[in-house]
């Protein structure tokens, strides 16, 4: 196997970069990491060449030459201590490193700007006065907390022949200020955004409703937002493009989806680091950035983790979630990562089926490698090129996912499946008929795997959806696909 690295086609400041063993490494591929604890040391060094051509926009970083960078790669260290260390280990890290997942693989010129992003972040963490502005933002402003609401006739709907079933609760997302659980990461680095002195937010959005959080965001704090969208996503969204305008942002359209979208995002903070911050909206890219927005998403799972002991005494026994990039999920996962007794269980959206390659199941499907600055579980083929993913739903629609779910997945402390376009859209149809509530259809995906697991589950157990989000910005697609299948 060739392992490859290469400066991104659509994006210059991007490195790709296909990961394999070296006879320099101890890290095996195909190792069993369910049960050791993977701890990232100075390990080795492998010697890359290469060269990344900067835009036009910004002249004075023309044609510049990184040589002999190093590219760390992980050790496996084995303890004795097993799960227990490893769910320890997540809970507390704070350097952007899971296992072999994470890191900061970017050009020197971004990482002045990121390490002051970290100190910030760091620094908010222990601010009581940021903390409690937050507090309240989130109460008076976003909405919170949301509902965590019994779906009882959904729980009907899946009891067997004895009329018993699972017991299937909605974390109620969807009822979030902009109907999505992306106005939660979005206010709080805004606010971050505005405390460092910024005066422009730069976003990119697939679905739109990370574009109409930060629009929203930024309304509130008197800053200016640009957001990048894909041509294929807009024809997909039109109702959340105007939202964005409505709310006073500035629409700039790129050939392509979402990480087309990314790559110019990133662009553009990259020409202008000293007024711009960037605003990621998922868990993928550079530390701090995913840190930090599963930090500000992890509301959701404290906030279920009270509710659950407030309704039935105790905590959820199975939580599940989409998984496109993994904010919402991660959001729902990361206060229940160190309870042994609760099971996560993440959805990717299987598309046209997996066989067909039309698909978004990163995990499902993927191999390790770098993007956007990242080290995770991505989409490619064997020279290390990014495929293009596909699902009916835009905001699964990226060819990678966090480094935190990377490792998630292969310490087995998370398990991971996947819906296609026909379960996705049968499982919105479902909700909107037996509870009269409009689902996403990303969030529709994680319904969707109810099919499968409730006929296994003991009676009673207490099942969690996240409903990350409204299906209003869906309804045009279903229709349309209603209308074709007849």
């Amino acid at each position: 196997m060739t392992c490859n690295m290469r400066s991104s086609t659509t994006h210059p400041l991007v490195l790709t970069a296909k990961i394999c063993p070296t006879s320099s490494t101890v890290w095996r591929r195909n190792s069993n990491l369910s049960s050791k604890l993977l701890l990232v040391r100075a390990a080795v060094s492998t010697d890359f060449e290469y060269k990344t051509t900067l835009v036009k926009e910004v002249p004075v970083l023309s044609d510049l030459i990184m040589r002999r960078r190093t590219l760390t790669m992980p050790q496996v260290v084995e303890t004795g201590n097993e799960d227990d260390e490893i769910r320890k280990a997540i809970g507390s890290n704070n350097e952007g490193r899971f296992g072999r997942f994470g890191g900061k693989y970017v050009p020197e010129i971004l990482m002045a700007s990121l390490n002051e992003l970290q100190s910030q972040f760091n620094s908010i963490l222990r601010d009581l006065e940021f903390q409690a502005e937050l507090a309240t933002a989130l109460r008076d402003y976003v909405g919170r907390e949301t509902p965590l609401y019994f779906a009882e006739r959904l729980s009907n709907h899946y009891k067997n022949n004895k009329g018993e079933g699972p017991d299937i609760y909605l974390k109620r997302e969807d009822l979030s200020h902009g109907g999505t659980h992306k106005i939660n990461n979005a206010i709080a680095q805004a606010m971050i955004a505005k405390r460092m002195g910024r005066k422009r937010v730069v976003a990119a959005t697939g679905a739109g409703q990370h574009g109409v959080a930060t629009a929203a965001a930024c309304a509130k704090l008197s800053l200016e937002c640009t957001i990048f969208v894909g041509t294929k996503d807009m024809e997909k969204q039109p109702s959340n493009l105007l939202l964005m305008k409505l709310l006073g942002a500035q629409v700039k359209s790129v050939e392509g989806n979402f990480k087309d979208a990314t790559s110019d995002a990133i662009r553009a903070w990259a020409g202008d680091m000293e007024t711009s911050y960037y605003l990621p909206g998922t868990v993928v890219g550079p530390h701090p950035c995913p840190s930090m927005v599963r930090e500000f998403q992890s509301v959701i799972g404290k906030e279920t983790r009270r509710q659950a002991m407030e309704k039935w005494g105790g905590k959820p026994d199975v939580l599940l979630a989409s998984v496109g990039t993994g904010s919402n999920a991660l959001g729902l996962f990361h206060e229940f990562i160190e309870d042994k007794d609760v099971r996560l269980i993440g959805v990717e959206g299987a598309g046209l089926g997996l066989e067909s390659g039309r698909h978004s199941a990163t995990l499902a499907r993927g191999d390790v490698g770098v993007f956007h600055g990242t080290m995770s579980y991505l989409l490619q083929d064997e020279e290390g090129q990014i495929l293009e993913p596909y699902s009916i739903a835009v905001g699964l629609q990226y060819p990678g996912v966090g480094p935190e779910l990377s490792f998630l997945k292969d310490t087995g402390l998370a398990e991971f499946h996947t819906a296609t376009d026909r379960e996705a859209i049968d499982a919105c149809q479902l909700l909107c008929r037996l509870e009269g509530i409009i689902p996403s259809l990303e969030a529709s995906h994680a319904l969707a795997f109810l099919d499968k697991l409730c006929p296994t589950l003991p009676a009673a157990t207490k099942v969690v959806v996240n409903c990350s989000g409204c299906g209003d910005k869906d309804v045009a697609t279903l229709f349309n696909h209603k209308h074709h299948s007849m």
